[in-house]
């Protein structure tokens, strides 16, 4: 296998997942450089990556959302099989971008690593449940949810 140290600029498509012992994983979506000079269809590049570091896993489990762009360094393996996607394990995580947030006009509900939370348009206050359904509180708004998960993982460690 071809390995290498490097930094990958790129969108993300999907909100991260938590991975096997305590690592997040998520795709990056890589533009080639000369975008503007290829064919409108050419397809962009997937990169695999995971991270092991705590505070980067906090941070891309809690903080990172669809169409952030960023930028990861680390090291790649080029994969052994022709069409797989390479993987990148993250060292340095940097957010170049933020997503626009967007308006909700109905009620949405989404995941944050082992926890749930539901956006309504019609309220600022957003109440926060565990995936197997306890409650955990009502965050006063969207960026008090992060605060809300981690108290609760610091009492109760938290429950998927």
């Amino acid at each position: 296998m071809d390995t290498k140290h490097c930094a990958v600029d790129g969108w993300v498509d999907a909100i991260p997942a938590p991975g096997p012992n305590r690592t997040a994983m998520f795709d990056l979506t890589v533009r080639p450089v000369d975008a503007d000079t290829l064919p409108e269809d050419a397809p962009d590049t997937v990169v695999s990556c995971t991270a092991k570091d705590a505070g980067i896993v906090h941070e891309l489990l809690t903080g990172i959302q669809p169409s952030d762009l960023l930028r990861v360094t680390g090291t790649l393996v080029q994969p052994s099989t022709p069409g797989e996607p390479a993987r990148l394990t993250v060292d340095v995580l940097e957010v170049l971008d933020t997503a626009l947030l967007p308006v909700l006009r109905e009620m949405v509900i989404d995941r944050y690593a082992d926890y749930v939370v539901v956006f309504d348009g019609d309220h600022d206050q957003v109440p926060v449940f565990t995936a197997s359904g306890r409650w955990v509180g009502l965050a006063d708004n969207p960026d008090a949810i992060a605060t809300l998960i981690d108290n609760d993982q610091r009492v109760n460690g938290g429950d998927a």
